[in-house]
């Protein structure tokens, strides 16, 4: 959390109900201007979703708990393997930037991520839906070494194959590809992972469809999103 302010007028409410306040409209999907009466009043939960935004305070707490989430398994804190993919959301009129993402028609933002091998998302990074998982998997693979420096063996599938995604690290990305002479839905190995953790953000109802309107928004929500999902990891019983 932010440290409390030296000067200036005393808050009016705990920080802890703000971040209750943020986290309850992101899983029921409520517009800003609606909050219950037992949250702070919609300024005080937009000022402070803001000011996380902002200072990417959700990005640097997400680190934490994926390293303890970890550790609580009895694997190391920094991955050496991961899953890269990517998820297209339509948008909602005000959202912008968008484009259109013509190979699953949808008109909106594309959601990548890096996530290890037991689904846990490493960075996160929304884009316009018309930039390509090959334009847009080396940024993502380059915004994961700063914090997560010991992934050496990345699984894709064939969209990675591109140069820019080769040339943009000093890791090998290995390409799963689909089973040949496959009949009805079958499970692939290593990227089904990265499936299910799209799947589980999206029970979030304001990730079931891009509302943001500028990508820091989205970009902040998803990371929310993903801290809920490891605190409820983190809270089971040994």
């Amino acid at each position: 959390m932010p440290p409390p302010l030296q000067r200036g007028r005393p808050l009016k409410w705990e920080m802890r109900e703000i971040v209750d306040a943020i986290f309850y409209m992101l899983r029921g999907g409520i517009p800003w201007s609606l909050p219950p009466r037992e949250f702070p009043p919609k300024s005080t939960v937009f000022h402070g979703f803001c000011v996380f935004r902002d200072t990417c305070l959700f990005e640097r707490i997400h680190h934490a708990p994926v390293m303890a989430d970890r550790e609580r398994v009895g694997r190391d804190a920094s991955p050496s393997a991961a899953i890269i993919d990517s998820q297209s959301a339509k948008t909602v009129e005000s959202g912008v930037p968008r484009g259109y993402d013509a190979g699953k028609t949808v008109k909106g933002r594309r959601r990548h991520t890096l996530v290890d091998t037991d689904g846990r998302a490493l960075p996160l990074d929304p884009h316009r839906a018309d930039i390509q998982d090959r334009d847009a998997g080396g940024p993502v693979l380059k915004a994961s070494r700063a914090l997560f420096p010991f992934v050496t063996k990345p699984f894709a599938d064939s969209a990675y194959t591109h140069g820019h995604v080769k040339d943009a690290t000093d890791i090998a990305v290995e390409i799963v590809t689909e089973i040949t002479a496959r009949i009805g839905f079958v499970v692939l190995p290593r990227r089904w992972v990265v499936e299910r953790f799209f799947a589980w953000i999206n029970r979030n109802r304001r990730l079931a469809k891009d509302v943001e309107a500028t990508l820091k928004s989205a970009r902040a929500f998803l990371y929310a999103a993903s801290i809920m999902l490891l605190i409820r990891r983190l809270a089971r019983p040994a």
